[in-house]
């Protein structure tokens, strides 16, 4: 005897269309997420999936906004620690989210604003919150306030994702190597912006 189907709320068929899709970029593009699959996946027709969102890109959008507030939440640490132990904390956050979705991450977060304009400002509204938690944590270290500290903020952060979609992390201690790593290059990097006349010396 099969089992009654259990009927979706709209609200709850979109969270699942919206997972399927973040499901399938583990190992693919955005360009390469079909939503004639999609649909298959979650036992509906195509037709039925465009009357919960309104066009392919309503989709894509709804799939990339889902997976930046991941991305944003990951990296919120407590903001009750102290200054050393919330930049531990936020770098934490950070790494461990990209080197448990770095697929996603790399499909998303680094991809997506190139490959689809229809999603820049989505991306481009994620970095800036996780630049102003950058330039937050420079201020809970006493670091004198700087005109360019979102710069600086936003320079470190692609530096952070360079260096953390490309790290070896299979090796022992690599994981901890690499937050140690992105601790010191945010106090040096961050660091040279009370510290303006060594950018003249020599």
């Amino acid at each position: 005897m099969s089992g009654k189907r259990t009927r979706l709320t709209p609200d709850q068929r979109r969270a699942q269309l919206v997972d399927i899709g973040l499901e399938m970029l583990a190992d693919r593009s955005l360009d390469e997420l079909s939503t004639d699959e999609v649909a298959r996946r979650a036992g509906i027709s195509r037709g039925l999936l465009f009357h919960y969102f309104d066009s392919k890109r309503d989709f894509y959008r709804a799939v990339v906004e889902a997976e930046c507030r991941r991305f944003v939440a990951a990296a919120e640490p407590d903001p009750s620690l102290p200054p050393v132990e919330w930049l531990r904390s936020f770098i934490a956050g950070f790494v461990t989210y990209v080197l448990e979705h770095r697929q996603v991450y790399l499909a998303l977060v680094r991809g997506a604003a190139g490959s689809h304009p229809a999603v820049a400002d989505i991306v481009g509204e994620t970095r800036e919150r996780v630049a102003q938690r950058v330039a937050d944590g420079q201020r809970r270290l006493g670091m004198p306030d700087s005109p360019r500290l979102g710069l600086a903020a936003r320079a470190w952060m692609a530096f952070v994702e360079e260096a953390v979609t490309g790290w070896p992390v299979d090796e022992p201690g690599a994981r901890e190597e690499l937050a140690a790593f992105l601790e010191s290059s945010f106090v040096s990097l961050l660091g040279m912006l009370d510290r303006p006349s060594a950018l003249r010396s020599g």
